[in-house]
C-alpha cells in the first residue's frame, strides 16, 4: 500500500500518479487534497509521512510545488526516507543506495510523462543494501538518539 498526499501546487500532478498507480494495479490511499483550494502541505505531508514512519504503510508519495516543502516536513519523522527527485536516475538511486521510502515530487516543476516515469524507476528499484546498509545504519542511530 502506497500513501499519496498533495497540496494544491501538486494535485494535479497526484492525480497523475493515482492514474499510473491504477495502470499498474497497485493499492494506495489518498490522504488528500481533493481540490485545488489552497492549503498548507505540512497537513498533508504530515498525514503521509506519520503513516510511513508508524509502518502502517510500506511507502509514500508527497507533491507539492517545488517538492521541497514536502521533503523538509516528510523527514522529520522517524524511520522515513524522503528523497525529491528531478529526474529518473535520481529516483533510481533513491532506492537504490538510500531505500528512500517516500518519493517527493514537485507539480510545478515537472511535467507528467517525466513524473510518471521517475515513479515507475523508484518503484520498480530495488536497495542494493551492502555498503548502503552501512549508511543507513548510521541514520538509525542518529534517529535513536533524537527520538528518545
Amino acid at each position: 500500500m502506497i500513501a499519496l498526499g498533495s497540496d494544491h501546487g501538486g494535485l494535479a500532478l497526484k492525480v497523475e500518479i493515482k492514474k499510473l498507480l491504477l495502470e499498474r494495479g497497485i493499492p494506495f490511499e489518498d490522504c488528500g487534497t481533493d481540490n485545488g483550494d489552497s492549503v498548507d502541505y505540512p497537513d498533508f505531508g504530515e498525514k503521509v509521512a506519520r503513516k510511513v514512519s508508524k509502518g502502517e504503510v510500506e511507502k509514500g508519495i508527497l507533491v507539492c510545488g517545488t517538492g521541497i516543502g514536502m521533503s523538509i516536513v516528510a523527514n522529520k519523522f522517524p524511520h522515513v526516507r524522503a528523497a525529491i527527485v528531478t529526474d529518473s536516475f535520481m529516483a533510481r538511486m533513491a532506492k537504490e543506495h538510500n531505500n528512500a521510502n517516500i518519493l517527493v515530487l514537485g507539480g510545478r516543476v515537472l511535467d507528467n510523462d517525466g513524473a510518471r516515469e521517475m515513479v515507475s524507476t523508484w518503484l520498480d528499484a530495488a536497495f542494493e543494501g551492502g555498503r548502503h546498509q552501512g549508511r543507513l545504519d548510521k541514520i538509525a542511530l542518529i534517529e535513536k538518539e533524537l527520538y528518545k
